[in-house]
């Protein structure tokens, strides 16, 4: 596989970091995750069923060591797989890397090739550089992205967990295979590094560069009373289902437009002659489209937009897009051929390598499922490993309820 022979260790906890990790384990790596007694954090978080989906997405293609890095010696042996490692990937806080001596000069000091990767929520510098970050308020809020959001005269909505994570790991992977490459040509090391932020400020760039520029989307749109181009925007059809339009040249689509919804009448109009004029006249459009596309079942409008070539899309329920026959033709979703019902498909990750295939989603593990293997492998012996478990240095078992 593409990345077979490459050791990494997965250290950090949650979901952008070591989501980068499963990738990295699709590909063939061979990835460590490395938790703390009583498990990472994010078994915890079930959302509302208390099943362990989000733990078997994250974590799939790994394997489970459980250490307490509060104690010395476990510390020494998670830097002896540091040692050995190709890639570090974490998200600790700078007093946490002190405390566990995971400092880059530190570790290159005994693995010059040794690619550290460190994920933050808000940057390594400036007053909230420690500050906890998840992608809810890092990547959604900090970002602007929840103000374009709302509704006029609302309150932004809470967003759904785990999107800004999600990029953000492919940020962080990009990073790794950066320095990577930089290894192979020189044959040292690096550092790299990315926050939950930056991607999110990056995910809004073009709204951002516009207020750099001095348009300011969110005022245009208290002004506008939160009313968007009717070219683009949400409309309800019949039956109770939502489509969005996307046409993004008015002036070439709009004929199209009015003929898909059986109203070429409206084109005589002088007001709606053409796109400008019709997006001058863009409240009493929203109207009559609000009020012909709400006249149509979603089954006899998809046909009519796909006639005209006009770009739209139906706004999908979560239960619709996992049993999306044209997601699984793609690779998007993949069977597992797992015996456990909840997981017998997963997401794949979105990146596609020609002749590179993803490894087949095993279970993620459980706390410290493969210590004595890990171990075996840094030359422990059962002894060993049994005084090392019994004092509570290596641990294992079952994550709190």
């Amino acid at each position: 596989m593409l990345l077979e022979g490459l050791r990494v260790i997965d250290a950090a906890s949650y979901l952008a970091a070591p989501a980068a990790a499963t990738t990295m384990a699709d590909f063939g790596a061979d990835v460590i995750k490395v938790e703390p007694p009583g498990g990472d954090g994010y078994r915890l978080l079930h959302g509302v069923y208390p099943i362990d989906y989000n733990w078997q997405l994250t974590s799939r293609n790994k394997r489970g060591i459980g250490l307490d890095l509060n104690k010395p010696e476990a510390r020494r042996i998670l830097h002896r797989l540091i040692d050995d490692a190709d890639v570090l990937l974490l998200n600790f806080r700078e007093d946490q890397i002190r405390e566990f001596e995971l400092d880059y000069d530190r570790l290159r000091a005994t693995n010059p090739r040794l690619i550290y990767a460190l994920l933050t929520g808000y940057g390594t510098r400036g007053p909230d550089r420690n500050k906890r970050g998840f992608d809810i308020n890092a990547w959604w809020a900090r970002t602007g992205i929840m103000d374009l959001m709302k509704a006029f005269g609302r309150a932004p909505v809470f967003p759904p967990g785990g999107v800004g994570d999600h990029a953000t790991s492919m940020s962080l992977l990009a990073a790794i295979m950066m320095a990577l490459y930089h290894r192979e040509r020189t044959g040292e090391g690096k550092k790299v590094s990315t926050s939950l932020v930056a991607n999110g400020c990056y995910a809004n760039g073009m709204h951002l560069q516009g207020a750099i520029a001095g348009f300011d989307l969110s005022q245009a749109l208290v002004e506008r009373k939160g009313l968007r181009s009717p070219f683009a925007s949400v409309y309800q059809t019949r039956d109770a289902r939502y489509i969005v339009l996307v046409i993004a040249n008015p002036g070439k689509e709009w004929p199209r437009l009015a003929a898909a919804l059986g109203h070429t009448n409206w084109l005589s109009e002088p007001r709606f002659a053409d796109g400008a004029t019709a997006v001058a006249h863009r409240d009493e459009l929203r109207d009559r489209l609000t009020d012909v596309i709400g006249s149509r079942n979603l089954a006899d409008l998809c046909p009519a937009l796909d006639d005209q070539d006009l770009t739209y899309e139906v706004i999908e329920t979560i239960s619709d897009v996992v049993r999306d026959a044209h997601l699984i033709e793609n690779g998007v979703l993949v069977a597992t051929g797992s015996d456990d019902p909840d997981y017998q498909w997963t997401v794949a990750n979105p990146i596609s390598v020609d002749q590179a295939p993803h490894r087949t989603p095993t279970p993620a593990p459980g706390i410290g499922q493969h210590n004595t293997a890990v171990l075996t492998e840094l030359g422990l012996g059962e002894d060993e490993i049994v005084r090392l478990t019994t004092a509570g240095i290596v641990v294992s078992g079952k994550s709190e309820p």
